[in-house]
């Protein structure tokens, strides 16, 4: 397994600058292949990543639509993976999600294990993020698939005791998901919190559609943004 750390590193490097990363995310199950230069052609110029996965996707989808980003694209592009089916060494990276908020152990660790046969011996990079999913205002397709609960955005303190106990188990990023769809973001007061208690990249994701919740988010000290929904309901038929 190969655990150069290229894209880490240049998030890393964002984070201690202050800078202000965006990543789109694709749903495979979604996404038309054949708008592909399309699709590239809606998102924003200054996106710095693309994240490809879904909670649930068809096998091969995946792959099918990291390939045709590559022939068209330079943009790092990113696996947010649903479980272990969904993984590609045609992509730059993985982000190895351990799924800290929920308590299921499959999503902890056992996909990770399932995982490591497919990324021995691969060029891959493989990012370890710790994962939790925050209460949007709907029931998320992860809380369906993981069957899991988000944990309430009100408990500020269990969100920030996670995503700490998260670093200090090794993990390289701290992803605060609300879920796709999510009526409701996390909260600016959440972000605040956790990022004043964590010393690595913070990535925020689920329900921002607009500038001014993309904005709030990174004044709130986000690293990246994440956003996906929006774009896919932009995206030509």
């Amino acid at each position: 397994m190969n655990t150069a750390t290229t894209l880490y590193q240049e998030l890393l490097s964002a984070y201690n600058a202050k800078e202000q990363l965006l990543a789109v995310l694709i749903d495979p199950e979604e996404f038309n292949t054949g708008i592909t230069t399309q699709f590239l052609k809606s998102i924003p110029e200054h996106t710095s990543h693309l994240f490809v996965g879904g909670s649930t996707v068809s096998k091969g989808k995946t792959e099918a639509v990291v390939t045709a980003l590559k022939r068209q694209t330079n943009t790092p592009i990113i696996i947010f993976p649903g479980d272990v089916s969904q993984i590609t060494t045609k992509a730059n990276a993985l982000l190895f999600l351990s799924l800290l908020s929920g308590n299921n152990s499959d999503f902890l660790i056992g996909q990770q294990v399932k995982a490591v046969s497919k990324l021995r011996g691969t060029q891959l990079e493989v990012i370890p993020t710790g994962y939790l999913l925050i209460e949007g205002g709907n029931q998320s397709a992860v809380q369906r698939v993981t069957q899991t609960q988000p944990l309430p955005q009100d408990n500020i303190q269990k969100i920030v005791d996670t995503a700490k106990a998260g670093e200090l188990l090794g993990m390289q990023l701290i992803y605060l998901e609300a879920g796709s769809g999510a009526k409701t973001p996390v909260s600016e007061t959440i972000i605040t919190a956790v990022q004043r208690e964590i010393n690595i990249p913070l990535l925020v994701g689920g329900g921002i559609r607009t500038e001014a919740q993309k904005n709030a988010a990174y004044n709130a000290g986000a690293t990246m943004v994440v956003m996906g929904t929006h774009f896919e309901e932009r995206k030509t038929p």
